[in-house]
C-alpha cells in the first residue's frame, strides 16, 4: 500500500515575506517614498526637476499624459535650464565688451562679402578645426566691436571664449613669468576654444613682452583658435616682434589654418563726428551744412 505524504504547510518565513511585500506596496509606503523625492532629486543634482516635478505632475494628471510624456517634459526642462546656466557662466568668463553684441553692430557699414563671412563664422565651426581669425583695418574701422559681437554669438552657441586686449594679455603673461606661473596661465587659457586678442601692435611692446606673447601663440598653435585684430599689416609686424626670425615664426603659426579679413573702410568714429558737425547750427544763425546741401 502506497504511503501518501501530506502536503506541507507554508512556513512562517514565507508568511513574513509575503507580509513584507504587501507592506512595501501599500499606500503608506508609497507616500513615504514620494516625500523623499525632493531630497533624492537634490542628491542626483536635478534642481529643475526638483522644483517643477509637483507642478508638472498636476499638469500631466489633468491632461492625461502617459508616464513617458511626463518624464520627457521634466527631462526637457532640466536640459534647458542647464544650457541657460552654462551660457550665463560662459558669458561671465568671456569678459566681452558690454553692449557690443551682434544685434547692435552696424552691418550696413561693411562690404557684403565681409558680412557673409561673419555669417559663416558665427556658427562656430571654425573652432572645431582650431582655425584662427585675423582682422586688419585702420583705427576706428570696427575691429574691436566685430570681435566682441562674434564672441557674443559663439558664447550663445555654447562655446568658451576669452576676450582681452593685447596690452592686458602681455602684462598678465609677464606677471605669470615673474611669479613662475607662466605654464599655469597658459594652461588656464587653453581651456577656452576662442582666445580673442584685440589691438595687436596698437601699443609698442618691448622685446620681453613680445617673447611671452610668442610663447603663448606657439602653445596654442593647432590646439585652440586665436581671434586677433591689428591695425598693422604683416609687412610691418617686425615693429611688433622686434626680430625677423620671431616675426616670421609668429606669422607662420597664425596664418596656417586661418581666415583673414581686411576692413578697408573709414573710421566710424570720424564719420560720426563729421555727421554731428554738419548738423550743428552755426553761431551766425545760418542753416546747418547738411540742411543747406539738401536744399
Amino acid at each position: 500500500m502506497t504511503n501518501k505524504t501530506a502536503p506541507s504547510k507554508p512556513s512562517g518565513r514565507r508568511k513574513r515575506a509575503s507580509s513584507e511585500t504587501q507592506d512595501s506596496t501599500s499606500p503608506s509606503a508609497a507616500t513615504t517614498s514620494i516625500s523623499q523625492l525632493p531630497e533624492q532629486l537634490k542628491e542626483l543634482r536635478l534642481p529643475t526637476i526638483r522644483d517643477l516635478h509637483v507642478e508638472t505632475a498636476e499638469l500631466a494628471a489633468r491632461d492625461h499624459w502617459t508616464h513617458l510624456q511626463f518624464l520627457s517634459e521634466l527631462a526637457s526642462k532640466e536640459c534647458t535650464s542647464r544650457k541657460e546656466n552654462r551660457i550665463l557662466r560662459l558669458m561671465k568668463e568671456a569678459h566681452l565688451l558690454p553692449g557690443k553684441t551682434w544685434e547692435q553692430f552696424q552691418w550696413s557699414r561693411l562690404p557684403l562679402h565681409v558680412t557673409q563671412q561673419f555669417e559663416v563664422l558665427r556658427s562656430g565651426s571654425f573652432l572645431d578645426r582650431q582655425d584662427n581669425l585675423l582682422i586688419f583695418g585702420k583705427p576706428g574701422s570696427g575691429k574691436t566691436n566685430l570681435l566682441s559681437a562674434l564672441g557674443d554669438q559663439l558664447v550663445r552657441r555654447g562655446r568658451s571664449v576669452y576676450f582681452t586686449t593685447c596690452q592686458m594679455l602681455v602684462q598678465d603673461l609677464l606677471r605669470a613669468k615673474r611669479d613662475l606661473r607662466m605654464e599655469r596661465l597658459i594652461k588656464k587659457l587653453s581651456k577656452f576654444e576662442a582666445l580673442i586678442v584685440d589691438d595687436l601692435g596698437y601699443v609698442q611692446q618691448s622685446r620681453e613682452e613680445m617673447e611671452v606673447l610668442f610663447t603663448l601663440l606657439s602653445e596654442r598653435y593647432e590646439r585652440g583658435s586665436v581671434l586677433l585684430s591689428s591695425n598693422l599689416p604683416f609687412s610691418k609686424w617686425e615693429q611688433i616682434f622686434k626680430d625677423p626670425m620671431t616675426t616670421a615664426a609668429a606669422i607662420d603659426r597664425l596664418i596656417h589654418h586661418s581666415v583673414i579679413i581686411e576692413l578697408n573702410i573709414d573710421s566710424y568714429r570720424l564719420a560720426e563726428a563729421k555727421g554731428k558737425r554738419d548738423c550743428e547750427v552755426p553761431s551766425d544763425g545760418s542753416k546747418p551744412k547738411a540742411q543747406a546741401s539738401q536744399e
